[in-house]
């Protein structure tokens, strides 16, 4: 995996971020203080499970030859009685049977990201100057 850094950027709460070679941004909404020039940090939680979920079900798929021609993938995070709650909608587009679009439900709780933020979690924290 590329190193991921951040750092202050335009604004009051927008921040640079270079993923290896690629360079994004990340920011509050205006209505949280921010500029709304990015995603927010929970917004970027919601893509790495939408984005791995969709290329997790294409994978298999393909493995399985299955005529999956999309797999949209829409996650929404809430935050209920100090729990944070992904909703995660999935639509299949293709001819698959019921049987196959069962598995593939199946199969995106198995994504990586998906393990990550149901499984025990570790973070280390160092100052480094």
């Amino acid at each position: 995996m590329r190193k991921v850094q951040s750092q202050f950027g335009k604004g009051p709460l927008q921040q640079k971020i270079a993923v290896g070679d690629l360079h994004v941004l990340a920011d509050a909404e205006i209505g949280n203080g921010g500029s709304g020039t990015g995603p927010s940090p929970h917004e970027y939680l919601a893509v790495a499970l939408a984005s791995c979920t969709s290329m997790t079900l294409k994978m298999y798929a393909e493995r399985k030859t299955w005529k999956l021609v999309n797999a949209t993938v829409t996650v929404v995070i809430e935050r209920v009685n100090d729990v944070e709650v992904f909703v995660r909608d999935i639509q299949l587009l293709g001819d698959l049977d019921l049987e196959q679009k069962e598995r593939l439900l199946d199969i995106a709780t198995k994504c990586p990201i998906h393990k990550a933020l149901a499984g025990e979690i570790q973070i280390k924290t160092q100052l480094v100057n």
